[in-house]
């Protein structure tokens, strides 16, 4: 699947969902069933909260069993996992679907920022430089939480089916793209070692019908000198990009009373914001790709060769808006598509997760606090469920990254996003028709609702 050809089917898909919403609107609205289907507490569409209480119990351990994992894999495929611990959350813990995107955003935020905190420890595969790319991170950061913003607005206005078929849409194809670029990564991986077994092979042939023994293993001549874990630690932190990041989270924060002047004024400063450090980063990007074009210098940004131009600056702005606005409305950190997104434009696997866990541990933190604000979650259960996801988040970095040392194929973190974004678009798809075939029998509302109204 090429690039255009998978932003051809995205584009037809969505176009043909949302086209299908406005004609149901047109011939299906009743205007007698708005007042009693305005609110459904069993589906989270209107304004009622179900937070069970935090006692032990089978589905305590399922959940806990699940979000583990969820986390796990999630964060070492850079996706977060918020598609996974959503329908977790409601079918068997039993959260309404607003709580559990809630907490899905607190287990994210927790195993991110574990994630990041054991990739702050380890060095870069190939280079010396940072294994977080900040580069990628303010390019995206903006666009990603400008995303968000408006995904959480589109959550309210969207009727629940829609936002499943688009979440479908996205997720098969982005899993499918991903497993077939894991499927070549793997297979060049099969040739370089073939390659060096052929030629260990071939020079341990001529040594011995020379009958001179020499060591086949290229030493350097300057042995590489092993850092310590705090000179790691010191390199990989860039304090003064961290601070930007963080203004820019900071002006994100939106902390007034839905739909009044105030909070049309700071949603509307968000867009300048995110276009300003996008626009810096962007150009600072072009240039320096412009200088390397001139000089002839063969380094690419994370040995990745990444031809910044307008088109490709445009398209990442539009993806990281697009991975907001899924983040928004699943409840999940915008990972589906920085994930797959970085390993599109040839970053390592290594990177890309890293980065993308990164990123997502900003954005994942800004919905955290506005949930906190709103009342949404329950704290006790928020705690449990983000102590989970830290073990989780530390522990599966440790053991996937031991095993890509161990088989020397860092493609397996391709796979494991690709298994991850596929059982996500699985779950929400089983969850998301059921409680769309049963709204529909309730006779409640399926086209567009009013974002101030609801």
């Amino acid at each position: 699947m090429s690039t255009k050809t998978f932003i051809v089917y995205l584009s037809s898909g969505f176009c043909f969902a949302v086209l299908s919403a406005l004609f149901l609107v047109h011939n299906h609205q009743n205007p007698s069933l708005s007042s009693s289907s305005s609110t459904s507490s069993c589906y989270g569409s209107g304004s009622d909260k179900i937070w069970p209480e935090l006692k032990p119990s089978w589905k305590l351990v399922l959940a806990t069993v699940i979000g583990f994992f969820g986390s796990a894999f999630g964060t070492v495929g850079g996706v977060g996992g918020g598609g996974i611990f959503v329908p977790m959350l409601n079918l068997i813990l039993g959260f309404d679907t607003k709580s559990a995107a809630a907490l899905s955003k607190c287990m994210i935020m927790a195993a991110s920022a574990a994630s990041v905190w054991y990739n702050l420890r380890i060095a870069h595969p190939t280079k010396e430089v940072p294994i977080l790319d900040y580069d990628l991170a303010l390019l995206f950061q903006p666009m990603l939480m400008l995303g968000i913003s408006v995904g959480v607005t589109l959550s309210v206005v969207f009727p629940f089916w829609l936002i499943t078929i688009l979440i479908i849409i996205l997720f098969i194809g982005t899993s499918v793209r991903s497993f077939l670029r894991g499927i070549k990564m793997w297979r060049i991986e099969t040739f370089v070692k073939n390659e060096t077994v052929s030629r260990t092979a071939l020079i341990d042939s001529r040594v011995i019908s020379n009958r001179v023994l020499v060591n086949t293993q290229n030493e350097p001549l300057i042995p590489k000198e092993p850092k310590s874990t705090m000179q790691i630690l010191c390199m990989n932190l860039k304090w003064q990009r961290i601070l930007v990041l963080l203004a820019v989270w900071l002006s994100f924060l939106n902390d007034v009373e839905i739909c009044s002047f105030w909070y049309w004024v700071l949603f509307a400063m968000q867009f300048p914001v995110a276009f300003l450090v996008f626009g810096c980063e962007a150009v600072k990007l072009y240039l320096d790709h412009k200088k390397r074009m001139h000089t002839g210098s063969i380094e690419y940004i994370c040995e990745a060769s990444i031809e910044w131009s307008a088109t490709s600056l445009a398209f990442c702005a539009m993806c990281g808006i697009v991975g907001g606005i899924v983040g928004g409305l699943l409840g999940s950190g915008g990972g589906f598509i920085l994930g797959p997104l970085l390993l599109e434009i040839g970053v390592i696997p290594q990177v890309a997760s890293s980065t993308a866990t990164f990123v997502m541990m900003f954005s994942s933190s800004l919905s955290v606090f506005e949930f906190y604000f709103l009342n949404r979650f329950p704290l006790p259960y928020a705690l449990y469920l983000m102590i989970v996801s830290i073990l989780a988040g530390f522990w599966g970095q440790y053991f996937v990254r031991r095993l890509v040392t161990f088989l020397g194929r860092a493609s397996v973190i391709v796979f494991i996003l690709s298994v991850v974004i596929f059982a996500s678009a699985l779950t929400m798809g089983i969850v998301g028709t059921e409680k769309s075939i049963q709204m529909m029998h309730n006779h409640e509302v399926l086209g567009f609702l009013g974002f101030c109204t609801t």
